[in-house]
């Protein structure tokens, strides 16, 4: 199996939940036909280079996965005939350094996921703790001195 990062844009005048389902119907190809996801980057909404199908702006989403030669065959068919996704690129990864600047890019990719993961859990505990703890900032007291 080797190593592909696959960067694909959506139509920007999709809403979130659309957006959303597009990412996981190409998520559920690869699962299907067995590759393993290693890490999504979802890049947001940016502007294109160049306009594609009249859309300046495009919903930049990446993959990396290790997978076989046939599931790429069946992504890129699966991309192609999807009309919300404007533009698609696949990478394959072989060569020793292009296996280590893979690997950065996985964890770039994993460790600004799981911020964003922390952050709704520490809002979640927030909401949930008591009003009279979160108001119990102590006040510094400033100490006026006088000169004799």
């Amino acid at each position: 199996m080797n190593c592909y990062e696959t960067l694909f844009v959506v139509k920007p005048t999709l809403t979130e939940e659309e957006i959303k389902s597009q990412i996981e119907r190409v998520k559920a190809v690869l699962e299907k036909e067995g590759a393993e996801l290693l890490a999504t980057d979802d890049m947001g909404m940016r502007k294109l280079a160049y306009p594609v199908e009249k859309n300046s702006r495009g919903y930049y989403s990446v993959l990396y996965f290790k997978a076989s030669g046939q599931t790429i065959a069946e992504l890129e068919r699966n991309l192609k005939i999807n009309e919300e996704v404007i533009k698609f690129l696949t990478i394959r990864y072989t060569k020793t350094r292009e296996m280590a600047q893979f690997n950065k890019l996985v964890d770039a990719a994993n460790k600004t996921a799981k911020p964003t993961e922390v952050a709704k859990v520490e809002e979640a505990t927030q909401a949930e703790a008591p009003a009279e703890e979160s108001s119990s900032e102590e006040t510094p007291v400033v100490a006026e001195t006088t000169e004799a």
